[in-house]
């Protein structure tokens, strides 16, 4: 076994368990860039293939229960990870198998983002799998992170807008999660200012107490939106893993995706809804000058 030296360096630790998505703009392939552009080490465990472009998803397959597993074991026993993020998991079957696997690790630190539906309209999920989610993974959340449509699905009613938010927040921390953040980003377009409203439990005094927070933040002018939602649980798992308390790290989170989307305002990278640029402070984006 390699000994540690002394002067090794650590940096932050993230496993992300997730589909594949073909086309790189979204699933465990948005996750990884997130983690390396934050300064993190990502590892993945592939839990579906997705046969997917900037137009949609087309064919979606499984990956077989035992391979999910050995992928999980063989990360964690060798490397381990600072923080778990988990993006979909397409069937109850999986959302078990990741969940038992979870324990036998004692894994305490994971941000789940229950995706069940493609913001194309496909589904990746359902209410079999939202329910298993709520039953096995939900109690071992540190932070789930729904949008409007994954919220309404998980409570079984509408959540449409930002007056809903604080009891839907409520309702879903009364699921077990240590905190939850509902995301305001398919609000429609009449709100020019989004709203992404945060619900956390915490211990003061020997004593539990809930608290919230708003975070404000305007609506970017772009088409190219796919894989936000991974890139914001993906950053807010990294910045935990980081050391950052949970409402920092999601300030930080949606700071970086706002840059993102921005820096990605005027890429042309397929036919449909492209990608946020997540490599702006490496590589900055802007349109060509024009001549004189």
């Amino acid at each position: 076994m390699k000994a540690t030296l002394p002067t090794s360096i650590k940096i932050p630790k993230v496993l992300t368990i997730a589909g594949s998505d073909s086309g790189g703009g979204a699933g465990l392939q948005a996750d990884l860039k997130v983690i390396a552009a934050l300064g993190g080490y990502g590892m993945s465990v592939i839990t579906a293939i997705t046969a997917q472009n900037t137009l949609g998803v087309t064919r979606i397959q499984d990956v077989d229960l035992d391979v999910v597993e050995a992928q999980i074991d063989a990360v964690l026993l060798d490397i381990g990870a600072d923080i778990v993020k988990i993006g979909m998991l397409a069937s109850p079957e999986i959302v078990l198998t990741v969940a038992n696997s979870l324990r036998r690790h004692g894994v305490k630190n994971i941000i789940l983002d229950p995706v069940l539906r493609a913001t194309s309209g496909a589904s990746l999920g359902g209410d079999d799998t939202a329910q298993a989610m709520i039953k096995e993974l939900f109690p071992m959340a540190t932070l789930i992170t729904p949008n409007l449509d994954e919220a309404s699905l998980l409570l079984g009613r509408e959540v449409s807008g930002p007056e809903d938010f604080k009891l839907a927040a409520q309702e879903l921390l009364d699921m077990g999660p240590q905190a939850a953040l509902i995301k305001g980003g398919h609000l429609d377009t009449k709100h020019t200012q989004l709203i992404d409203f945060l619900m956390w439990r915490t211990v003061e005094d020997g004593l539990e107490v809930i608290q919230s927070k708003e975070f404000k933040h305007y609506r970017v002018p772009t088409e190219n939106t796919h894989g936000t939602g991974c890139s914001l649980a993906s950053a807010i798992a990294t910045y935990l893993a980081d050391g950052h308390d949970l409402s920092h790290s999601v300030a930080k989170a949606i700071s970086y995706v706002e840059a993102g989307l921005e820096a990605g305002r005027f890429l042309s990278i397929g036919e449909g809804p492209g990608p946020l640029w997540h490599m702006f402070e490496f590589y900055p984006t802007a349109l060509p000058k024009e001549e004189g």
